[in-house]
């Protein structure tokens, strides 16, 4: 179960934390979290939803989805409460297989699905990993990038009633083997309210985005990856 309070409750801003004193160079988040929820986090953005046919909306918005581009606030809080990482940046995604990630800050940052592999690019040590995007998505959220498949055939779909005026749908990955175990996305009056999620190390992350625009006019250019000069690129498969 998502414990909604250890992230605040859903506001345009999110509740203070108290969080831990940071290192000189504040810990970026885990890439492969990201990876794992946005296709899945994005395509359900302000569709309007009722408590009867929430999946259905859902669903229907999903099938209807071509690009996307937001402003994104991500918070992550460690699984114990001792540490949060707040990160601000730009999201961009061409179905079916790109989508961009540019870190502003705390550090930056920008991860780059070019269809074939993932590259993430760390500009402070000027270093590239990259890998095989099929094996990295593959069982995870963001798996609705890559295929036309039904969402119920790699979820577990379900509407809650918590009896708090919104409407939730919890998603659960049918794979076992994944870096999300679960989340929940919360609408009030047919719009995202909240969106949870819960990674395997009992991490909650909170993505908050602002300036959204579906199906924008994104070019194949902007997801290919030129490795910069003199940088350390370094294969992880």
């Amino acid at each position: 179960m998502i414990d909604h309070t250890r992230l605040g409750r859903s506001t345009d801003q999110p509740a203070p934390y108290q969080a831990a004193p940071r290192p000189a160079r504040t810990p970026s988040p885990d890439w492969r979290t990201t990876l794992a929820c946005c296709a899945l986090i994005l395509s359900a953005l302000w569709a309007p939803v009722t408590l009867a046919d929430g999946i259905d909306e859902l669903k229907s918005y999903l099938r209807g989805l071509n690009s996307l581009s937001a402003d994104f606030r991500q918070i992550t809080l460690s699984a114990d409460g001792s540490q949060m990482i707040e990160s601000t940046g730009t999201f961009y995604l061409l179905r079916p297989n790109r989508f961009r990630w540019d870190y502003e800050a705390p550090n930056e940052q920008q991860i780059v699905a070019d269809g074939s592999r993932i590259y993430v690019h760390d500009k402070d040590l000027n270093q590239v990993t990259h890998s095989s995007q099929r094996k990295i998505l593959d069982g995870t959220p963001a798996q609705l990038l890559a295929s036309e498949k039904p969402v119920e055939d790699y979820f577990e779909l379900r509407t809650l009633d918590e009896g708090d005026g919104r409407t939730w749908i919890e998603l659960t990955p049918k794979t076992e083997d994944t870096e999300v175990v679960k989340l929940r996305i919360a609408f009030i009056d047919g719009r995202l309210d909240t969106l949870l999620m819960e990674d395997r190390f009992g991490q909650l992350t909170r993505f908050i985005f602002e300036d959204l625009k579906r199906n924008p006019p994104l070019d194949y250019a902007m997801f290919r990856f030129e490795r910069p000069p003199g940088s350390d690129f370094l294969q992880a498969d």
